[in-house]
């Protein structure tokens, strides 16, 4: 993210919204605040981002099948679930804390230079997807 961005402050904040947007749901999870319909959107978010991740690995692994307009799409389904799931828990800060990730990660223009095998962080993907391919190994994901 910084070396794509070129602008550490806006990287830093990227990635301090994920973290912060992490850490409220699991709090909001674990403290039993979600209705049923919203742990039924949870478990619908949790299968999106489990489909994320295997696509994500999936991408890097098999040459030729990288589609970016795909995998923003997958970004952006999660983008809504989650948004729909904090709805009632949180504000309207923390919706745009949400947005500022899912704008920054969905860009089609970021996924194509992230995945481009001849750019500059085919090294980051590679240690991005042994993570992930690590967590769905684990059933972290």
């Amino acid at each position: 993210t910084k070396e794509y961005t070129q602008n550490k402050k806006e990287a830093e904040k990227i990635i301090k919204n994920l973290i912060k947007i992490v850490l409220k749901l699991a709090i909001l999870y674990r403290n039993n605040q979600f209705n049923q319909d919203e742990i039924a959107l949870m478990e619908k978010f949790k299968k999106k981002v489990h489909q994320l991740a295997k696509t994500v690995v999936s991408f890097h692994q098999v040459d030729y099948t990288f589609d970016r307009n795909f995998l923003s799409k997958l970004l952006n389904d999660c983008r809504e679930l989650l948004h729909e799931i904090i709805q009632r828990h949180l504000t309207a800060k923390s919706h745009g804390r949400v947005n500022n990730v899912f704008d920054h990660f969905s860009d089609c223009e970021f996924l194509a230079a992230l995945y481009n095998p001849f750019g500059p962080y085919k090294l980051h993907l590679q240690k991005l997807c042994d993570g992930v391919n690590k967590m769905l190994d684990e059933g972290n994901i």
